[in-house]
């Protein structure tokens, strides 16, 4: 596998430099999608959700990313995330974590890319071992060691790792063998209509008895009806998210509200 290459020669950037808006030919902002805990009806986490500041969708910020700004713009989301969720008070929610997606293909060393992120989290008072990352959706990892790595280093500074949407395209078996996060997201389509499904029943089951084996926490995504919903916490998956109990809100913590 070859390494990242990228298009400018890589500068390590802090926190302050990530929120200097002019450094990027777009403005952007996130929306906040709760994670909830349903043995404790409060949110396990909040994933943080980018979006155009006149209310573009992620597909369409992230259309507007190439190569010459791509881990600026990583760097950037990450501090943006942070700085939003601690002004939202999702620090004082107790044990709620703060879910950033990343871009491992944008990520030049794991030691060093981290760095804008402590600085954050120290900046906003954020507590560091409750922000969790987790590989974006349709980031194609093609240098699987490399990801490892990156893993690795979050793991040590304290950070959450997770894998979104496994069961699609790259986030498979595979991915799994090579690391164990702490977290692991079912995606939506495995989900979709599974109370009437023995299929998917039986790979969901699959899937969560072996993340029992490993230790890893699961969530299911995309949930929209309270059979999906219903089902999969009979199955013992308790962490749950979709639009069954909020869609994601525009700078806003839903369901926060007598949380904490």
């Amino acid at each position: 596998m070859k390494p990242t290459v990228f298009a400018q020669p890589f500068e390590p950037l802090g926190c302050a430099a990530c929120r200097n808006k002019t450094q990027l030919p777009f403005d952007f902002t996130m929306a906040f999608q709760p994670i909830m805990d349903l043995q404790t009806g409060r949110p396990f986490a909040y994933e943080a959700l980018v979006r155009g500041v006149d209310g573009q969708s992620a597909a369409t910020v992230l259309s507007w990313v190439d190569e010459s700004h791509r881990y600026r713009f990583d760097q950037a989301c990450r501090v943006k995330a942070i700085e939003l969720a601690s002004r939202l008070g999702l620090a004082a929610l107790p044990g709620c974590r703060l879910s950033i997606n990343f871009l491992p293909n944008a990520v030049y060393r794991a030691e060093t890319c981290i760095r804008a992120t402590m600085e954050a989290a120290k900046e906003f008072a954020f507590p560091h071992d409750r922000i969790m990352f987790e590989v974006t959706e349709g980031e194609q990892v093609t240098n699987g060691a490399h990801l490892k790595s990156i893993f690795n280093e979050y793991r040590r500074q304290g950070l959450i790792t997770a894998i979104d949407d496994f069961g699609a395209g790259y986030a498979g078996l595979n991915m799994l063998v090579q690391f164990q996060p702490h977290v692991l997201k079912i995606d939506m389509e495995l989900i979709r209509n599974i109370d009437k499904d023995p299929v998917r029943q039986a790979i969901v089951a699959g899937i969560a008895l072996v993340c029992d084996r490993l230790g890893i926490d699961i969530v299911a995504e995309g949930i929209e009806t309270t059979q999906e919903s219903e089902h999969l916490r009979s199955a013992g998956i308790h962490f749950q998210q979709g639009y069954l109990f909020a869609k994601p809100g525009w700078e806003t913590l839903p369901l926060a509200s007598g949380s904490a």
